[in-house]
């Protein structure tokens, strides 16, 4: 079940905030004549290592390639895959997007594609390369 944002939601995303929360506390600070600034603090910190599963969208049998398809390839996704590729160097992931000339973010210059090679990864537009699905797993003779 979702719930629809609050009417206090609105309110203070209309001057500025997160939420009517935020708005009512600055206005109460504004009324006593406290001086404060808002959001304007960056504190950097560490998120504790965690245990994560990721679940590939399609594995080719006869090679072994993991191919992720994404319409978006969000922040989360990108560090995801970094960390994956970090960890288990030997999995051959892959990526088909919609548009790899999209930019990552609409202040960055980086597409997905300048993405995957500045981090080795191969990509494709659209749907899977035949060479792609013609590749076998190297024999362990």
């Amino acid at each position: 079940m979702t719930t629809s944002p609050s009417k206090d939601y609105f309110v203070g995303l209309k001057y500025g905030f997160r939420s009517g929360l935020e708005k009512r506390v600055a206005d109460e600070l504004n009324s006593q004549g406290i001086s404060f600034s808002y959001e304007e603090m960056k504190i950097e910190y560490t998120r504790p290592a965690r245990q994560s599963k990721y679940t590939p969208d399609f594995v080719l049998t006869n090679s072994g390639i993991i191919v992720e398809t994404k319409g978006r390839f969000m922040t989360d996704d990108r560090a995801k895959h970094l960390l994956l590729k970090a960890e288990h160097p030997h999995l051959d992931i892959r990526f088909v997007f919609s548009n790899p000339k999209q930019r990552i973010s609409k202040s960055s210059k980086t597409t997905y594609a300048m993405w995957c090679e500045k981090h080795g990864f191969k990509y494709a537009k659209g749907s899977i390369p035949i060479e792609w699905l013609r590749e076998t797993k190297p024999s362990t003779s």
